[in-house]
């Protein structure tokens, strides 16, 4: 109860000190680690202030401070005096090419230079005016003849050994008495040209039992047609036609009407005939041979 009651007391105490800040108050601690707190004394009013004392040594400097803004920019002053030229400065970097300029007036003629080396040729000029006629030149060697190998040759005359052919188509002659060339096939019953010019072609016919529409055929293109009545005899019938033809034509004979193939043939006799031979070749193919000879 006796700590209990310091303890009181000293919160009393503390409570007067905090409401008046002049009291003195001495603390004690008890052996049983209880204090006490006591009023001693109260502290009086304080006195007038004194004299200042001297002024003490001066105080060693202090860190450099934060440099403070820059201040207002002045105002621009007078124009001053123009001063002496300075040291000349290194060349700086070689510029941008600037625009082509104007052509200056030509200069004066400079001496004449070394002979330089001859050029190309020119081109050939123009054909001059022909020259007088030279003399004759010695006769050169003579040539081979083939005068005889230029001569186109185209001949036949064939003749027939069944009687009453077959009609729309070629009659075969079967009895070859000339061929000249080889350009009448009898197999096929045609001739076929091989030298381009005038040609002539004829036919002799015998007919006997039947009458006779027998035709000349160029290329499938009839030419001339003969048509021959039976009497009750043997008769000829017979045609001719000259005409030009070209190489790969062909000529042949044909019964162009049904039932009138009156043609007659003994085995033995040549009394149907067909021939054809080349009058005169084209000079201009016989030009152009010569030059592939030549």
């Amino acid at each position: 109860m006796t700590c209990d009651w310091r303890a009181e007391n000293r919160e009393e105490k503390e409570r007067e000190r905090v409401q008046n800040p002049a009291l003195f108050i001495r603390t004690h601690i008890w052996p049983c680690g209880c204090s006490s707190a006591e009023v001693l004394s109260v502290l009086g009013l304080p006195g007038r202030p004194g004299k200042p004392g001297p002024n003490g040594p001066p105080g060693e400097n202090g860190n450099m401070g934060i440099p403070g803004r820059d201040g207002r920019d002045g105002r621009k002053g007078e124009k001053g005096e123009k001063g002496e030229a300075g040291v000349k400065g290194k060349l700086g970097p070689t510029g941008k090419r600037g625009e082509r300029g104007v052509r200056g007036p030509g200069g004066k003629r400079g001496p004449d230079g070394e002979c330089g080396d001859g050029g190309r040729p020119g081109p050939p000029g123009p054909l001059g005016k022909k020259g007088d006629k030279g003399q004759r030149g010695p006769l050169g060697t003579a040539g081979i003849c083939r005068c005889g190998s230029l001569v186109p040759k185209a001949a036949f005359s064939v003749g027939i050994t069944s009687s009453y052919p077959a009609e729309k188509e070629p009659i075969k002659f079967n009895k070859v008495l000339f061929n000249e060339g080889g350009h009448y096939n009898p197999e096929t019953g045609k001739f076929i040209c091989a030298y381009p010019g005038i040609y002539y072609f004829s036919y002799d016919i015998t007919l006997a039992n039947k009458h006779l529409a027998i035709g000349l055929v160029q290329n499938g293109q009839y030419r001339i047609k003969t048509f021959d009545a039976n009497t009750g005899n043997h008769d000829v019938a017979s045609g001719s036609l000259v005409m030009f033809l070209n190489p790969e034509d062909e000529v042949w004979l044909e019964i162009f009407f049904k039932d009138q193939n009156g043609l007659f043939a003994e085995a033995g006799w040549s009394d149907s005939l067909f021939s054809g031979f080349l009058l005169y070749a084209d000079t201009n193919y016989m030009d152009s041979l010569a030059e592939d000879y030549a």
